[in-house]
């Protein structure tokens, strides 16, 4: 069995709906501490003026904060912001109405923290490409397993009974790999292909929000999510 962990994102990239395509089991871990300038609560779009960031502002965060504690800032009317940014920069986009309708539902909930706002913008993507067809969806905190760090990480794999952990390149600053082989565990890192797909306003780069996928391809974006993985010993002899 495939396991998945990962803080939750704000309509995040086209590689994380690649990640949770490869899971079985995925974990929402959103008890650890909120850090600044991460993908929790903001993303990139392409708009006709260059790179843009679509950022969700927060109220009274403090250091320390986990995420799903954070609060959304509601003295300003951020939600009419991004969706005005989002109509401007897809006006021709052919599936524009699909993307602005998931924003709107996603938008339209009455969530109070950062945390539970990105989950459920991770959640709706990947209805709207049918991954969740078939897989378990999870927080941290049903899983009641304390730690942190890898050790941590490989006791919530081995309490789900996963057999494969599935992560994000970033994790091999930490992760103690011969842990997880003597657990029976095998650590894969995405592979990401990064495949193109026509783009409005210049040429094309993966690293916007997974909502450009829809806009540009509709439900058939899905076909774009076709990124594998490497075990950690080929992914540790790449070039950094």
């Amino acid at each position: 069995m495939n396991v998945v962990i990962s803080q939750p994102m704000l309509f995040p990239w086209v590689g994380m709906l690649e990640q949770i395509r490869l899971a079985d089991t995925f974990v929402f871990y959103d008890d650890v501490q909120f850090s600044k300038g991460s993908f929790t609560n903001r993303v990139q779009l392409k708009t006709a003026q260059g790179m843009a960031w679509m950022t969700v502002p927060l109220r009274g965060l403090s250091f320390g904060q986990k995420i799903q504690e954070v609060l959304l800032d509601t003295r300003q009317d951020w939600r009419a912001q991004h969706l005005a940014l989002l109509r401007q920069a897809y006006a021709d986009a052919p599936f524009r109405a699909d993307m602005l309708a998931l924003v709107e539902a996603v938008y339209g909930q009455p969530h109070t923290t950062i945390g539970a706002l990105s989950e459920a913008s991770m959640r709706s993507l990947c209805r709207y490409f049918g991954l969740d067809q078939g897989k378990r969806f999870c927080h941290i905190g049903e899983l009641a397993v304390p730690g942190k760090g890898s050790q941590r990480v490989l006791d919530i794999v081995r309490g789900l009974g996963g057999e494969r952990y599935i992560t994000g390149l970033g994790a091999s600053k930490y992760l103690e790999h011969e842990a997880f082989e003597a657990a029976g565990v095998s650590v894969h890192y995405m592979d990401y292909l990064k495949q193109p797909y026509p783009q409005l306003h210049g040429a094309f780069t993966p690293y916007v929000s997974a909502l450009d996928l829809v806009a540009m391809k509709g439900p058939a974006g899905r076909e774009h999510l076709v990124s594998g993985t490497r075990h950690w010993r080929e992914h540790l002899l790449q070039p950094a």
